[in-house]
């Protein structure tokens, strides 16, 4: 196929992706807020986050797995990579994650995320100032990655996710999946993506605390007043995210660097938004990054987002990576993230 057609045509399809995005619901109902594991959602990572968290069709560092399972078998180096974000109400995120670099063509990763609500002193009615018992909160993906580059411009993956979520003595879990695709086109520097995550089955919560003796009939006297009845709780399905990025590399060279990217994301269990960021490099060591989270999202405290990367040679081929994070969040003021990333 000519090179200028296989362009037009791909501009062509990566603008109708977009405006299927964008389109308008066709639901009357709005679901806003009704799916399971919204710490899915979180951005993983402090250099995307600092972009915006537009990074679908960038992800050349560990965090792809999170981003675009495809673009994993782009970066090219073996890499593990851990993140800690002080996140809202006093709870934290954290994240960690192992690439390998199988050769040219191939890669695999395995992360794991966690979203710790702490702990707090279990209170009752009898017992109001606590009964010396504590309750903890947490949620957990644990996450296996495989990518592969088909081509020399187009790269496939998919990501197999565990995902639990525990308060106390309930839990419920549920297994889901990822497949992101990443297209290097053939105008230097332009790249676009898609990705499909979350994809799964429901969650429901269950464990000893909905146990309950009960007396199924109690205006009749002579029936058993101990029966153990289970309490049923319903049941929620996963948050499942359609992105669509695009970045372009505005100049590289091995003085300076500037990357710009957008990403349209469709959620099931919110409205269409739109992600930009952008990142300028010096001399490949020092970074500046800054973004805008969530355009034409009305209902939103996310907004704008910066940061900043430093990236050393060690020795070899090996390199260190420390990055931070702001993000403006509104009436929760401001999130912070860091990561350190090691190249080998």
């Amino acid at each position: 196929m000519n090179p200028l057609l296989r362009s037009v045509l791909t501009a062509t399809l990566l603008a109708t992706v977009l405006a299927l995005m964008l389109a308008p619901g066709v639901q009357a109902q709005s679901k806003v807020g009704t799916t399971a594991a919204q710490f899915l959602g979180i951005s993983v990572g402090p250099r995307a986050m600092a972009m915006g968290s537009a990074f679908v069709a960038l992800g050349d560092d560990a965090s792809a797995m999170y981003w675009n399972p495809g673009a994993l078998a782009r970066v090219g180096h073996s890499q593990v990579m851990a993140s800690h974000t002080s996140w809202l109400v006093e709870t934290d995120f954290n994240w960690i994650g192992v690439t390998l670099a199988l050769d040219a063509d191939n890669a695999i990763g395995i992360s794991l995320t966690q979203l710790d609500y702490g702990e707090d002193e279990v209170n009752t009615v009898t017992m109001p100032e606590g009964t010396g018992a504590y309750w903890t909160a947490q949620d957990i993906a644990f996450t296996l990655t495989y990518a592969r580059n088909l081509t020399d411009r187009f790269s496939i993956g998919g990501s197999f996710k565990y995902i639990t979520q525990q308060i106390w003595n309930e839990s419920a879990s549920a297994i889901a999946f990822d497949v992101g695709l990443i297209f290097r086109t053939p105008f230097d520097g332009l790249r676009i993506a898609a990705v499909l995550s979350n994809f799964g089955g429901d969650m429901k919560l269950d464990g000893k605390d909905l146990t309950r003796r009960i007396d199924l009939d109690p205006e009749n006297t002579g029936n058993n007043e101990t029966i153990v009845a289970n309490l049923k709780t319903d049941s929620w399905e996963l948050p499942l995210l359609f992105r669509a990025g695009v970045s372009y590399d505005l100049q590289r060279s091995d003085l300076f660097t500037a990357t710009i990217s957008a990403d349209a994301v469709r959620p099931n269990d919110n409205n269409e938004h739109i992600n930009i960021g952008g990142e300028f490099g010096f001399r490949n060591i020092l970074f500046f990054r800054a973004g805008w989270k969530a355009l034409l999202l009305d209902a939103t405290e996310e907004g704008f987002t910066a940061g900043f990367g430093l990236h050393y040679p060690l020795f070899g081929n090996t390199a260190a990576a420390l990055d931070y994070t702001y993000q403006d969040f509104g009436i929760f003021k401001s999130v912070q993230t860091i990561s350190l990333a090691i190249d080998f």
